[in-house]
């Protein structure tokens, strides 16, 4: 008797699964800046650390922080513990935080500032305790949990290297831009091919999905939104495609609006991460059409709770119910969040809508 041939094995990660298009009864699910200050344990490690970038390149605190949201809530995937700034400072620029006011960079203005930043291959020694926490991550993280890295979208990190800091407008990029396009564009092109290396790196690492981050993509329209956020998006991902064909994508063109439709399709994308001005009913007429969507639970929820976070909680759920959906929040969770609204709203998302 002849045995029929095996079909593909499914992952069996419920994050890879929809990842992959698969339409699951119950969403998989995770948050934006799951570790963070709004977890008494991540304030105590933070403590011990002694400052947030010593944390950055501690592998085993950062490993540590990455996990705490894991061991309390039982996420479907967790985040490496970083941030986008990682870069610039790879690159050659100082980085630094003041406590209550956040990052600090020296600006990169000119052609020879751009000039002077390492070449993109060169990033890696800096960057490496990054990967050695994710090293880490993959060998003490549940079996069933997907381990996600990421970086920043080059637009959104060229806003800080330019303005020194974050801005309510990107007000110093925009200028830049249009006062000196080739300055301007030769450090988009920098920082994307310094991302190309270090989320291949970190895939090399244990990464299992990638994100990309362009958390100010709302303030680019027309032809410059196709340039310097869909366009990069586009080369990134492609460039890790072609290292890493199995390797998942999630984009992030944050407040893009509109613009999020057909996104995916044009930059290889495997998944759309939504912040929370999109109507979540609008989004999957017009987004989840192209495949997984993410999102899009307003942060807010997670100060509030009661039974509005139920209720909206459900009416995404529902929304995206048709298609390849992974439940989080429409951008990361803030400091004053309470953790018990956080275990409502995974209760909420796991008992179904």
């Amino acid at each position: 008797m002849t045995q029929a041939p095996l079909s593909p094995a499914k992952p069996a990660k419920t994050i890879l699964r929809a990842l992959a298009g698969e339409r699951l009864p119950t969403p998989p699910i995770w948050m934006m800046r799951q570790a963070g200050r709004y977890l008494p344990e991540y304030r105590a490690t933070r403590a011990q650390a002694g400052d947030f970038l010593s944390l950055c390149y501690t592998p085993e605190l950062a490993a540590e922080v990455t996990l705490q949201p894991i061991r309390r809530f039982g996420f479907d995937a967790a985040i490496l513990f970083a941030d986008i700034l990682l870069i610039p400072q790879a690159l050659g620029t100082d980085v630094w935080f003041v406590t209550g006011e956040g990052p600090r960079l020296s600006t990169v203005t000119t052609p020879a500032g751009v000039a002077a930043l390492r070449p993109a291959d060169a990033v890696h020694d800096r960057l490496a305790p990054v990967y050695e926490t994710l090293r880490i991550l993959r060998r003490e993280l549940p079996e069933e949990t997907t381990l996600i890295g990421f970086a920043g979208a080059p637009w959104t990190v060229a806003t800080y290297m330019i303005a020194g800091r974050g801005t309510k407008n990107q007000g110093p990029a925009h200028a830049l831009k249009a006062a000196d396009p080739e300055t301007f564009a030769g450090l988009i092109d920098r920082i994307t091919d310094a991302t190309i290396e270090y989320l291949s790196a970190q895939i090399e690492a244990g990464a299992e999905v990638v994100k990309l981050f362009d958390s100010w993509a709302g303030s680019l329209t027309g032809r410059d939104f196709d340039d310097y956020a869909l366009a990069p998006a586009r080369r990134i991902i492609g460039a890790l495609k072609a290292r890493h064909p199995s390797i998942p994508v999630i984009a992030f063109p944050r407040e893009a609006g509109e613009r999020c439709v057909g996104f995916a399709r044009a930059t290889g994308a495997d998944c759309m991460a939504l912040d929370n001005s999109v109507d979540a009913a609008w989004a999957a007429a017009h987004v989840q059409t192209d495949g997984c969507v993410q999102g899009n639970l307003a942060p807010g929820h997670m100060v509030t709770g009661g039974q509005a976070l139920v209720d909206e909680t459900r009416r995404i759920v529902r929304a995206f119910s048709q298609g390849p959906h992974i439940f989080n929040l429409g951008h990361g969770i803030t400091p004053d969040a309470d953790p018990d609204n956080v275990a409502l709203m995974v209760e909420t998302v796991r008992a179904g809508a």
